[in-house]
């Protein structure tokens, strides 16, 4: 039998997850989802003020857009 060949190495490097990022994200769509105008669960189980659900709209968007410039770093 012959001698299997080497593994050559892997030219990429490995990619590392920022858990900060992460919890902005979760904590960004949560925002969206429950406060969301006129959709949003919490908003349909009951009225909430419009200035407190585009506020938490516009921060739900704000955390999102920050989590996911930073979510992935090489190493």
């Amino acid at each position: 039998m012959g001698k299997a060949n080497k593994p050559e190495n892997n030219s990429k490097p490995p990619v590392k997850v920022s858990i900060l990022h992460v919890l902005m994200i979760l904590l960004g769509a949560d925002l969206i989802l429950l406060l969301a105008p006129e959709v949003g669960i919490l908003n349909s189980m009951s009225y909430i003020s419009d200035l407190y659900t585009w506020s938490a709209l516009v921060a739900g968007f704000a955390l999102l857009v920050f989590g996911f410039k930073g979510f992935m770093k090489k190493s």
